[in-house]
């Protein structure tokens, strides 16, 4: 094997390994915040959640000798991204989860490929680079969904808040066009993008969560609620924004959504064993098929990059 394929074989695995990395640390938010919402209204646990987690990128761009972009386009850039990214999708997931199950929110979300594949189609915009493959990958993927949640799961949507799952599929349509305005950033190590993206969703986030929650009115929550806020600002926010600035320069935006399945599955699984959801074997087929479509969508868009075009760090 040659070095240049060597590298990209590299590439591929350490891309590839972080995507599944991601879906797992995303996956595991759907219930930690099923654990929040209970004493903490949603509003102020977002708040809360997304503060730490600027406070942390911050140091962390700090630390690394970045400074924050002086541009005002950008800081504008940087707000819209906070919005789509953070402020608004989990505000969306912690409200909705208040009415349903965190396995079923956890489905819900595993729609930003469609939405993104949607947008593509409507707008030309990448239309080219949406093969059969990628199209295969997507039908899998909500395949593997299906299955993993189970068929007498799924008869039981109905019965859940719609308005809930309207929020939820609200926040797949975040996260879908989040990817497609963070391309943008790709003149910007992931650590600048991350911290300035957070910190514009704190600012949005706290007048926000003060003025609907008054939360300095709220009785203390218990010590879980506290270390859940803690992981979900810390682990499933300030590192996996990293992660994710990271995968969209290297997979792209439909490469990136596609770990909503897995992350699917992986809620699905976490909601099982620790909030004693009901696993049936339907999940170790729809896993597989999870897997799958992520590959199929994945793997095209991690063709050798060009000499002097290296992922950014």
């Amino acid at each position: 094997m040659s070095t240049q394929a060597r590298h990209t074989t590299t590439n591929l695995t350490i891309e590839v390994g972080l995507l599944l990395l991601l879906s797992l640390i995303w996956g595991s938010s759907f219930t930690l915040i099923k654990l929040v919402v209970a004493t903490v209204p949603p509003f102020t646990m977002v708040a809360t959640r997304v503060i730490i987690a600027a406070m942390l990128l911050i140091l962390i761009a700090t630390a690394q000798g970045h400074s924050p972009p002086r541009e005002k386009s950008v800081w504008t850039a940087f707000f819209v991204q906070g919005l789509l990214q953070s402020a608004l999708p989990f505000t969306l997931i912690s409200w909705g989860e208040l009415h349903i199950a965190s396995g079923l929110a956890g489905v819900l979300n595993a729609t930003p490929p469609m939405f993104v594949l949607a947008i593509a189609v409507m707008t030309g915009r990448g239309r080219q680079a949406i093969g059969g493959r990628k199209i295969v990958g997507v039908a899998l993927g909500l395949a593997g969904v299906a299955l993993t949640l189970g068929i007498d799961a799924l008869s039981g949507i109905g019965t859940a808040a719609p308005l809930a799952q309207i929020a939820v599929l609200g926040a797949s349509f975040c996260y879908a066009l989040a990817p497609i305005w963070g391309q943008r950033f790709s003149g910007l190590p992931a650590i600048v993008t991350a911290a300035g993206a957070m910190s514009c969703a704190a600012a949005l986030m706290l007048p926000t969560a003060a003025a609907i929650e008054q939360p300095w009115r709220l009785a203390q929550p218990p010590a879980q609620a506290i270390a859940a806020v803690i992981a979900l600002g810390v682990v499933c926010t300030a590192l996996a924004m990293v992660i994710y600035f990271r995968l969209i320069h290297t997979l792209g935006p439909l490469g990136t959504t596609s770990g909503s399945y897995l992350r699917a599955g992986f809620a699905v699984a976490l909601g099982t064993a620790i909030l004693g959801e009901h696993l049936t074997w339907s999940s170790l087929a729809g896993m597989a098929l999870i897997l799958a479509g992520v590959v199929a969508i994945t793997v095209p868009a991690l063709a050798p990059t060009p000499t002097g075009a290296q992922p950014r760090n």
